[in-house]
Protein backbone atom coordinates (compact mmCIF):
# COMPACT_ATOMS: atom_id res chain seq x y z
CA UNK A 1 0.00 0.00 0.00
CA UNK A 2 3.09 2.53 0.39
CA UNK A 3 2.65 3.69 -3.07
CA UNK A 4 -0.64 4.46 -2.73
CA UNK A 5 -0.03 6.58 0.70
CA UNK A 6 -1.23 9.63 -0.69
CA UNK A 7 -4.82 8.41 -1.84
CA UNK A 8 -7.87 8.39 -0.14
CA UNK A 9 -8.84 4.70 1.07
CA UNK A 10 -12.45 5.28 -1.39
CA UNK A 11 -10.18 5.81 -4.67
CA UNK A 12 -8.27 2.48 -3.58
CA UNK A 13 -8.80 -0.95 -5.51
CA UNK A 14 -11.08 -3.37 -4.17
CA UNK A 15 -8.41 -6.06 -3.02
CA UNK A 16 -6.33 -2.41 -1.71
CA UNK A 17 -9.62 -1.79 0.34
CA UNK A 18 -9.02 -5.06 1.70
CA UNK A 19 -5.95 -4.70 2.50
CA UNK A 20 -6.17 -1.24 4.50
CA UNK A 21 -9.22 -3.18 6.32
CA UNK A 22 -6.69 -5.86 7.64
CA UNK A 23 -4.02 -2.86 8.51
CA UNK A 24 -6.73 -1.30 10.41
CA UNK A 25 -7.39 -4.64 12.24
CA UNK A 26 -3.57 -5.07 13.20
CA UNK A 27 -3.21 -1.24 14.41
CA UNK A 28 -5.38 -2.99 17.53
CA UNK A 29 -2.13 -5.44 17.83
CA UNK A 30 -5.41 -8.22 18.11
CA UNK A 31 -4.35 -11.94 19.39
CA UNK A 32 -6.63 -13.44 17.16
CA UNK A 33 -7.38 -12.38 13.71
CA UNK A 34 -11.25 -12.78 12.51
CA UNK A 35 -10.99 -13.03 8.97
CA UNK A 36 -14.41 -13.41 6.84
CA UNK A 37 -14.30 -14.15 3.59
CA UNK A 38 -10.93 -11.83 2.92
CA UNK A 39 -10.79 -12.72 -0.96
CA UNK A 40 -14.52 -11.97 -1.80
CA UNK A 41 -14.99 -10.90 -5.13
CA UNK A 42 -11.24 -11.26 -5.93
CA UNK A 43 -9.54 -12.20 -9.15
CA UNK A 44 -6.77 -14.95 -9.13
CA UNK A 45 -4.22 -12.45 -8.64
CA UNK A 46 -5.81 -10.77 -5.92
CA UNK A 47 -6.39 -13.66 -4.29
CA UNK A 48 -3.16 -14.74 -4.79
CA UNK A 49 -1.81 -11.65 -3.24
CA UNK A 50 -4.03 -12.07 -0.21
CA UNK A 51 -3.33 -15.54 0.50
CA UNK A 52 0.34 -14.77 0.85
CA UNK A 53 -0.52 -11.97 3.31
CA UNK A 54 -2.32 -14.17 5.23
CA UNK A 55 0.73 -17.02 5.37
CA UNK A 56 3.02 -14.56 6.63
CA UNK A 57 1.05 -12.94 9.25
CA UNK A 58 0.30 -16.57 10.19
CA UNK A 59 4.08 -16.61 10.07
CA UNK A 60 4.65 -13.94 12.73
CA UNK A 61 2.76 -16.09 14.66
CA UNK A 62 -0.51 -14.34 14.71
CA UNK A 63 -3.78 -16.76 15.17
CA UNK A 64 -6.18 -16.82 12.57
CA UNK A 65 -9.57 -17.58 12.17
CA UNK A 66 -10.25 -18.05 8.69
CA UNK A 67 -13.87 -18.21 7.00
CA UNK A 68 -13.18 -18.54 3.35
CA UNK A 69 -14.78 -20.82 0.40
CA UNK A 70 -11.93 -21.17 -1.46
CA UNK A 71 -10.76 -24.40 -0.69
CA UNK A 72 -7.58 -24.53 -1.95
CA UNK A 73 -6.56 -21.11 0.02
CA UNK A 74 -8.04 -22.68 2.81
CA UNK A 75 -5.74 -25.91 2.80
CA UNK A 76 -2.48 -24.11 2.24
CA UNK A 77 -3.05 -21.43 4.98
CA UNK A 78 -4.82 -23.79 7.57
CA UNK A 79 -3.51 -25.85 10.46
CA UNK A 80 -6.88 -27.20 11.35
CA UNK A 81 -10.19 -26.85 9.30
CA UNK A 82 -13.67 -27.31 10.38
CA UNK A 83 -16.35 -27.91 7.97
CA UNK A 84 -19.83 -26.58 8.80
CA UNK A 85 -23.04 -27.27 6.51
CA UNK A 86 -26.40 -25.61 7.87
CA UNK A 87 -24.98 -24.09 10.72
CA UNK A 88 -23.75 -27.39 12.15
CA UNK A 89 -20.02 -28.61 12.36
CA UNK A 90 -19.67 -31.63 10.29
CA UNK A 91 -15.96 -31.99 10.23
CA UNK A 92 -13.07 -30.85 12.10
CA UNK A 93 -9.22 -31.87 11.81
CA UNK A 94 -6.35 -31.50 9.58
CA UNK A 95 -7.21 -30.02 5.83
CA UNK A 96 -6.60 -33.11 4.14
CA UNK A 97 -8.29 -35.58 6.95
CA UNK A 98 -11.37 -33.02 6.42
CA UNK A 99 -11.33 -32.54 2.68
CA UNK A 100 -11.77 -36.68 2.31
CA UNK A 101 -14.50 -36.96 5.20
CA UNK A 102 -17.77 -38.53 3.50
CA UNK A 103 -19.95 -35.90 5.24
CA UNK A 104 -17.50 -32.85 4.01
CA UNK A 105 -18.31 -34.73 0.49
CA UNK A 106 -21.77 -35.14 0.56
CA UNK A 107 -22.31 -31.45 1.68
CA UNK A 108 -20.63 -30.03 -0.64
CA UNK A 109 -20.57 -31.79 -3.71
CA UNK A 110 -23.43 -34.24 -3.55
CA UNK A 111 -24.60 -37.56 -3.32
CA UNK A 112 -23.26 -39.23 -6.47
CA UNK A 113 -20.11 -38.05 -5.57
CA UNK A 114 -20.19 -39.20 -2.44
CA UNK A 115 -20.69 -42.78 -3.42
CA UNK A 116 -17.40 -42.13 -5.90
CA UNK A 117 -15.35 -40.66 -3.71
CA UNK A 118 -16.05 -43.57 -1.44
CA UNK A 119 -15.35 -46.45 -3.48
CA UNK A 120 -12.10 -44.40 -4.84
CA UNK A 121 -10.86 -44.68 -1.00
CA UNK A 122 -11.44 -48.03 -0.56
CA UNK A 123 -9.96 -48.99 -3.39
Amino acid sequence: LLPRIDQPAYSLSYANRRRVEIARALALKPRLLLLDEPTAGMNPTETAGMQALVAELKAEGLTILLIEHKLEMVMRLSDRVIVMDEGKKIAEGPGEEVRGDPKVIEAYLGHGLSATAEQESAA
